[in-house]
């Protein structure tokens, strides 16, 4: 071997990768016939084998081309590098005719190369019978066709051979197990991937993996299994962010908001930095929760800068701010985004007409117009909410008809269930229900509870039961609906019709969800009920609303006792409305917060009328500023007047 040969190969041993100068001497010597055959094989393979993880794919193509007897050893490192070419295709047909040739051409390296490029082409039948060619598949090339039917999107046809795979005795490594968890939890499909879980733990080592275990726990948290998510949490040795970011972000997204916070902070204990999808699932508990000041504790542990050039962390602060009560720091970040994408807007136009400022949302369109960004259907779902929330049924007709007759966008379940809240609290309850019968598919709970909403504000008792029946057969537990007509016959003075729905509810075993409202203060959640005296300053919050209610009083205030749903005296029901929920929370605010300070409650159920009534006066009475968050708006108060106009 020549001097050159030799220490080319030299090179190659100790791990050296070659330059761009080298493939084109390793052809010279090639063509200059000065290395023996056997070394020539050995050399070829190891210049193949560089080439390609060195990225030289074109060069690696080359080298292949002029080997005069290509093998099963040489041929996956040819198919790699043709797979990674912006048009592998053609190059990869020729691969594979001249692998054909070949003595052993049915070798599963050489058929799981050929696998993977065809599935990168998208070509998943090609891809299918290359993989059906082997005799015995190893885990490689099972794992190869998952991950082939996972790229295209197909997770359902990923299980489906998971499954076959698993039957046939294959043991899952680690990427086999990390695929397939991913495939189970894209689909929800809980049985396949507690058995992939199960099968990893036999497996010495696999369950372990970080990337396993978080896989593992992404699938309970999408199915919605967060004891067994947080199980496998707590037995995990190291946690990443992405492991922490799967749990802050499970628990918000399952309903266990203070589970979120309290994980996020204990996050912070341990001394691991969140990512940004980590803030993004505290941010949304802070959401659901009502929480501005431990949302504003949240995004501080990050950089201003990546809050800004981020638009999944920035749409989530503008989300959080905006559901707080905080429209104008929702404003302040989306006018300081660096990047402004379409999801961006929308939360910002969201937003906006959920707090009452339905024009700003109006004229933000036109601009986003203007800055040549494509109107979506999510873009008028926030359009129509500033409708609904605001009456303005000609705009939302206008709206409406535009979306589909000038955007050519097809309207969702959701844009109907926006038209038909429209028209039913504007009274418009026939126009509603016509639209309900027009919809081209099924109405599903949302729309009937619309119309039913509706109903009670309007007392259309008819019309309720008719409503209610269709909510029962969606949601025959839901205890909000049966509460909802109990209302509507009290109002109507039916009170034995009342009286026989809540012996329904009570035969079906049907329990009332119970009214709450809850504060912030110092970074705890304070949480009412009706009637609470549960809390270290009952006794204070109970005097406070006294002497709110003589104030009220001596300004003309009458307790609006026909939203009691019991048929009892006066006094009491006059008694129960003092006692409701929000206002023990504003109540206690007033006593543990400074004169000036803005109230922020947030309550599950909605606000009712004679809490509306009273909290106007409150707000003039105390000189303060009282945002409320019900289940269906925002109401701010401000010197005796609501954001909402008296209209919600």
């Amino acid at each position: 071997m020549s001097d050159a040969a030799a220490a080319i190969r030299r090179l190659l041993v100790a791990g050296v990768r070659p330059s761009t100068h080298l493939p084109p001497l390793t052809v010279k010597l090639l063509h200059a016939r000065v290395l023996r055959l056997d070394i020539l094989a050995d050399l070829s393979l190891l210049l193949l084998r560089a080439t390609t993880s060195s990225g030289l794919h074109l060069h690696a193509l080359r080298l292949h081309a002029l080997l005069p007897e290509p093998s099963h050893l040489t041929f996956p490192f040819a198919l790699k590098s043709a797979s990674r070419l912006p048009f592998p295709l053609p190059v990869g047909a020729q691969l594979h005719a001249r692998s054909l040739k070949l003595p052993s051409h049915s070798n599963p390296h050489v058929l799981t190369s050929l696998l993977g490029l065809y599935a990168k082409c998208g070509r998943l039948h090609d891809a299918q019978r290359a993989f059906d060619e082997m005799p015995h598949p190893s885990t490689v090339s099972w794992t190869a066709l998952i991950a082939a039917y996972m790229d295209a999107g197909h997770a359902l046809e990923a299980i489906g051979v998971a499954r076959r795979a698993f039957a046939s005795g294959m043991r899952p490594d680690s990427f086999t197990a990390v695929r397939v968890l991913t495939a189970c939890a894209r689909v929800a499909d809980l049985e396949t991937g507690e058995a992939v879980w199960a099968a990893a733990r036999q497996e010495e080592g696999v369950a372990e993996s970080v990337f396993v275990a978080t896989a593992a726990l992404d699938l309970y948290v999408k199915c919605g299994e967060m004891e067994k998510a947080r199980s496998v949490f707590d037995e995990m040795k190291n946690r990443d962010a992405v492991a922490w970011g799967a749990m802050v972000g499970g628990y918000a997204s399952n309903g266990h908001p203070r589970e979120a916070l309290d994980l996020f902070f204990a996050m912070q204990m341990e001394g691991a930095k969140p990512d940004c999808y980590t803030v993004v699932g505290a941010l949304s508990a802070c959401t659901r929760l009502g929480a501005l000041d431990l949302g504003r504790q949240a995004v501080g542990m990050v950089h201003w800068d990546e809050v800004l050039g981020n638009p999944v962390l920035g749409t989530a602060l503008i989300d959080m701010y905006a559901k707080c009560g905080s429209t104008s720091e929702a404003w302040m970040v989306f006018q300081q985004m660096l990047e402004r994408d379409i999801i961006v807007w929308n939360a910002m136009i969201l937003g906006l007409g959920m707090t009452g400022h339905e024009k700003i949302a109006f004229a933000l369109v036109g601009q986003m117009k203007k800055s040549g960004v494509k109107l979506n259907d999510n873009t008028f779902i926030g359009l129509l909410c500033s409708c609904t929330h605001t009456g303005l049924v000609n705009d939302g007709r206008q709206y409406f008809h535009n979306m589909t007759h000038v955007y050519r966008i097809s309207p969702r379940i959701e844009h109907y269930g926006c038209m038909v809240d429209l028209f039913s609290r504007a009274g418009l309850l026939e126009e509603a229900h016509q639209l309900i019968g027009d919809m081209p598919m099924l109405a599903n709970a949302v729309v009937w509870g619309a119309l039913l909403g509706g109903c009670k504000i309007h007392r259309n008792a008819d019309l309720a039961e008719h409503a209610l029946k269709q909510l029962i057969r969606l949601e025959p537990w839901n205890s909000g609906n049966y509460v909802m007509l109990s209302n509507i016959y009290s109002n109507s003075g039916r009170w034995e019709d009342a009286a026989k729905l809540r012996l329904e509810m009570k035969a079906k075993g049907i329990e009332k969800v119970p009214a709450s409202s809850w504060v912030e203060l110092d970074g705890k959640v304070h949480k009412f009920y009706v009637g609470d005296d549960s809390h270290p300053l009952s006794d204070k919050i109970y005097a406070k609303l006294d002497e709110l209610g003589m104030e009220m009083k001596a300004m003309g205030y009458e307790p609006t006792t026909e939203v009691v749903m019991f048929d009892v005296e006066n006094e009491e029901k006059e008694n129960t409305l003092v006692h409701h929920s929000e206002k023990i929370a504003i109540a206690f605010s007033l006593i543990t917060t400074e004169p000036g300070e803005t109230i922020r409650v947030t309550k599950n159920l909605r606000v009712c009328t004679d809490c509306h009534s009273a909290i106007k006066l409150i707000s003039r009475i105390t000189c303060r500023e009282i945002v409320v968050r019900d289940n269906n708006r925002f109401h701010c108060f401000r010197d005796g007047h609501c954001s909402c106009n008296d209209y919600w």
